[in-house]
């Protein structure tokens, strides 16, 4: 009689391990050293007025515990670590080109001129920090009025990440202009212009507009850089004073042209709300800013294909997005930031 053997139990394989990375980005509003001036035409912060603002941020800054956290609107570098100080978090790396604190030329104690600064900071490793500052050659446009544009009016900030595991992540934070119409100003900050007049009111407008649009078309040219022949993970978070399906914020994510065109996703970048997972709650409060009453999504996070699941280049996933913006609805008070903030918390595969 022929030996009988028990058939072999299949052995199912182990499902793959994951990392996970929290990011956010919060507009801090104007975030400035106590007795600094930062706009001719604004009171500086009392030293009350920076406790209670610094207080303020902290506790939303340890609420969102991200891992890597983009920030727009500071003039001082200080003034964030102060921030983050009151947090309790401890973050290796706190960068804010342009907003670095100390003796400055004419007298100036340092922090940002001009126009606050976007910062990142993060608990992670960090291989690599670069601001951009002019725009990519060729992208320099007549802003009418006031002349050549060939400058990031606040420049974008790349902060190449590394994790645990030893993946390489690139972060880039932005802040785009602002449709608020752009009168000329005296360098007392007075205005050169009729506000009233509505034909130039159009033209302010239009100034903004051809800012917002020729930054965000450089922009786009550095994402493409990054991700062009790589599959390193990209982030792009920050304040892009648009929609997520408007003309400028595409112009920098070109999401649409994935529907056309498969190949496009190498070089595409995913609105993170829009590709988070089944099982994530997609909240009816998703909004970060409130205009005359009307609640916009202007603080956004978009990811790369490696993000997305069914992606070629697929390496994890987006599980789930947050917006913390109770706070819009509490008054107005310098203190706190007229934008909401927003969190993703993002998962990558550990190699076998």
């Amino acid at each position: 009689m022929a030996e009988q053997h028990a058939p072999q139990a299949a052995f199912a394989p182990e499902p793959p391990a994951f990392a996970t990375l929290m990011v956010a980005t919060c507009n801090v509003l104007n975030l400035a050293n106590a007795g600094r001036t930062f706009y001719a035409n604004q009171e500086s912060y009392s030293h009350t007025e920076f406790e209670r603002k610094i207080d303020w941020l902290g506790e939303r800054l340890r609420t969102l515990n991200a891992d890597v956290l983009a920030v727009q609107e500071v003039w001082d570098e200080a003034a964030l670590k102060a921030a983050i100080g009151r947090s309790g978090l401890q973050y290796r790396a706190v960068h804010v080109p342009g907003a670095e604190n100390g003796p400055g030329p004419g007298g100036v104690h340092g922090g940002a001129q001009g126009t606050p600064r976007v910062g990142i900071a993060t608990r992670l490793g960090v291989d690599e920090v670069r601001a951009f500052t002019e725009l990519p050659a060729g992208l320099a446009v007549d802003v009418p009025g006031i002349g050549r544009h060939t400058r990031f009016e606040r420049p974008p900030l790349l902060v190449t990440v590394r994790m645990k595991h030893g993946q390489r992540v690139h972060v880039l934070t932005c802040h785009l202009k602002s449709k608020r119409p752009k009168f000329l100003l005296d360098v007392q900050g007075a205005a050169l212009e009729d506000r009233d007049d509505p034909k130039i009111a159009a033209v302010a407008t239009l100034r903004s507009l051809v800012m917002r649009g020729t930054e965000a078309t450089a922009l786009r040219h550095i994402v493409v850089d990054l991700l062009q022949r790589t599959h390193d993970p990209l982030v792009v978070m920050g304040d892009f004073n648009d929609a997520p399906h408007s003309v400028t914020t595409q112009l920098v994510a070109a999401t649409s042209e994935v529907a056309y065109n498969k190949a496009a996703r190498d070089v595409a970048l995913f609105n993170a709300y829009e590709v988070q997972g089944e099982g994530a709650l997609k909240k009816d409060v998703a909004y970060s800013h409130v205009h005359q009453g009307t609640p916009e999504v202007l603080d956004q996070i978009l990811v790369s294909e490696e993000f997305v699941p069914g992606s070629r280049f697929s390496l994890g996933d987006v599980r789930r997005v947050d917006y913390f913006n109770d706070h819009l609805h509490e008054g107005r008070d310098r203190s706190r930031s007229d934008h909401g903030f927003v969190r993703a918390l993002l998962r990558l595969r550990i190699p076998a």
